[in-house]
């Protein structure tokens, strides 16, 4: 990797940026150098007609908008950096145009359709007990699978029924969970010693005693969404979109989930007010037309 990145990486890791941002930036970077060395090109030298090839090559590869916006985002921050400190005069990618991002609505699954999901482990094993805490506590308390996968045994509260989470930029917000959750984390503190040979504090390991991966948790989610045989697409967010759509549902004011969910921006929140205005709707249009 070239110095000037290097330089830039080691900038960006001092603003307490995520993980999975951090290699966002630097796989977008890393691609974006690649293609101006086969242009034969300076990267501290580029125009914004680079910038609309490297856009094109991204469309011509099959690249959705909204990946395309990221990379545009990435080296955007990159040549702001390099204005920042002195290495060019202007920014080249400041007035180039982002494209359109036709934002897809999340899946929300129904309440029955969570208690199939969650149904699915097999509780008779440790792997069983341990996938089926996991979910019930996604469920319960709709954090992240980052921020499930970080908590560490001190981090809750068996007495109180609730979770310190640590979000962005190491933000920490307190997470009420219910009885459900509650007898699940239970179950699975018995038997967590036999599965966390390596002694760890986090509270969900894998099978081989490891802190669990992002990927490893979404393979557990793919294989109990399959198996269900629910008809709709089910990620390792799924339970999260469930959670605020159904608090909304039951009564919940907007400014309680975006506490819940660790939003720092309301609207980003709101856009659950909007899926569950139009559950509402269809379930009525159902519930009383007489050719529904």
């Amino acid at each position: 990797m070239d110095g000037l990145l290097e330089n830039y990486f080691k900038d960006i890791k001092k603003k307490k940026l995520s993980k999975n941002t951090l290699d966002a930036y630097e796989r977008d970077m890393e691609r974006f150098e690649k293609f101006v060395k086969e242009r034969n090109e300076n990267i501290e030298e580029i125009d914004s007609v680079t910038m609309m090839s490297y856009a094109q090559q991204m469309i011509k590869n099959g690249k959705a908008n909204s990946s395309i916006t990221r990379n545009i985002v990435s080296i955007r921050n990159f040549y702001k950096y390099l204005v920042n400190s002195g290495r060019i005069d202007r920014n080249p990618v400041e007035n180039y145009q982002l494209p359109k991002v036709k934002r897809s609505l999340p899946t929300i699954l129904k309440i029955d359709e969570v208690d199939q999901l969650l149904d699915m482990p097999d509780v008779a094993t440790n792997k069983g007990i341990r996938d089926k805490s996991m979910l019930e506590l996604m469920y319960a308390t709709g954090m992240k699978v980052t921020e499930l996968m970080s908590i560490v045994i001190y981090d809750v509260d068996l007495k109180l029924s609730y979770i310190k989470c640590k979000g962005m930029k190491d933000k920490e917000r307190i997470i009420p969970f219910g009885s459900y959750a509650l007898k699940w984390i239970n179950e699975y503190l018995k038997i967590r010693s036999e599965i966390n040979v390596n002694n760890l504090d986090y509270l969900y390991v894998n099978l081989q005693g490891d802190k669990m991966t992002r990927q490893g948790f979404w393979k557990i989610v793919k294989k109990y969404a399959e198996e269900s045989n629910i008809n709709k697409t089910i990620n390792s967010y799924t339970l999260r979109h469930s959670f605020a759509v159904h608090l909304l549902q039951n009564g919940a004011d907007i400014k309680t989930i975006q506490e819940l969910l660790g939003h720092t921006n309301l609207t980003t929140t709101q856009i659950y007010a909007g899926i569950s205005k139009k559950s509402k709707v269809a379930e009525i249009y159902k519930k009383y037309h007489p050719r529904a």
